[in-house]
């Protein structure tokens, strides 16, 4: 089977962690990395023998031979990287937040739809077996009727004010950092949008949220009590409660190994599926499925849902008048 070719556009933390797992995807082949200085570029490219190494996204973007792009910047350059390679003619991978605010992420569809090509929220919750397996269950009807999605995503950590993390100019702050997580988990869970949406942040010395709680209403008084954090410690575990019952997604939910399913009157029933390596790989499979078929957009993370998200996670962050410094720069 041709391999498909991958470009990594920057080169933090989680490019790093990326690149580490595509060993696991035997039909993935990373040949380009472009950086802001050609010596980032090559130190990266040489850890992981990558043959070529730009010192800008521009040009990366503009190898013939890349076939799909995964996007590592913050999440305040997301959507112009992403509009970037799309104009190109490549696939984008981007990683989540998907954008700083809904008025990006509809311009990012935009772009796709425009030209043609595959675009995707690397929101890799969606992608992992267990999480195949606990949607099935909700699907079959198992726990009855969903009323109820709890879902905690907190860290404690020690921060800078140069710290991306908590880094207003970039997009810092627990609910795109953390946030998104639990908020995700629940729009996969509802299919749908809320009706309501309520929320509490706390916005902390660096200008950014450290910490934020939402409660969303769904249709029938369905609700998700969320919260979220990056200087709180929690358990963070998720529960899909309904009239039957209902499933617990034990710490950590946003990358889950395990799931039990809890009937009302039944022994509990128990699936594990331990995780290869950091389990980014499994949303390159998704990706890597979606492109030979010809897919422009992925069924399990639909253009669609990510706005949604986005314009969820906007009118949370309304209520604590907190804004990023290009909310308005592309609508």
């Amino acid at each position: 089977m041709k391999k498909i070719r991958w470009g990594i556009l920057s080169t933090g933390n989680i490019a790093n962690s990326f690149v580490m797992d595509l060993k696991h995807i035997p039909d993935a082949e990373v040949i380009a990395v472009g950086s802001r200085t050609q010596e980032s570029a090559d130190t990266f490219g040489q850890k992981y023998n990558i043959p070529n190494c730009y010192n800008s996204y521009e040009a990366l973007a503009n190898d013939p031979d890349v076939d799909v792009i995964y996007i590592a910047t913050p999440h305040v350059f997301h959507a112009e990287n992403s509009i970037l390679c799309m104009k190109a003619k490549k696939a984008v991978l981007c990683e989540k937040a998907f954008s700083i605010n809904a008025g990006e992420a509809k311009t990012m569809i935009q772009v796709a739809r425009q030209n043609k090509v595959f675009l995707m929220e690397a929101l890799i919750t969606r992608h992992f077996p267990v999480i195949h397996q606990v949607l099935d269950w909700v699907k079959d009807g198992l726990i009855g009727e969903v009323r109820l999605v709890q879902a905690n995503r907190c860290a404690r950590g020690e921060f800078t004010p140069e710290s991306r993390v908590m880094n207003l100019e970039l997009g810092g702050g627990s609910l795109l950092d953390l946030g998104i997580y639990a908020v995700g988990f629940s729009s996969m869970v509802y299919s749908q949008v809320p009706r309501k949406i309520s929320g509490f942040g706390f916005i902390g010395d660096y200008g950014t949220d450290e910490q934020g709680a939402s409660i969303l209403e769904y249709d029938n008084g369905a609700l998700a009590v969320l919260t979220f954090a990056l200087r709180t410690e929690t358990i963070n575990e998720a529960y899909i409660y309904g009239t039957d019952g209902y499933i617990k997604l034990p710490d950590l939910f946003a990358v889950p190994n395990k799931a039990s399913l809890h009937i009302n009157g039944q022994e509990s029933i128990e699936f594990e599926k331990p995780i290869l390596g950091n389990g980014l790989h499994y949303q390159v499979k998704e990706v890597h499925r979606c492109l030979r078929k010809g897919l422009l957009e992925s069924p399990r993370m639909p253009l669609e849902e990510s706005l949604q998200i986005m314009e969820t996670m906007d009118a949370i962050r309304s209520s604590w008048d907190l804004s990023y410094p290009n909310d308005s720069s592309i609508k």
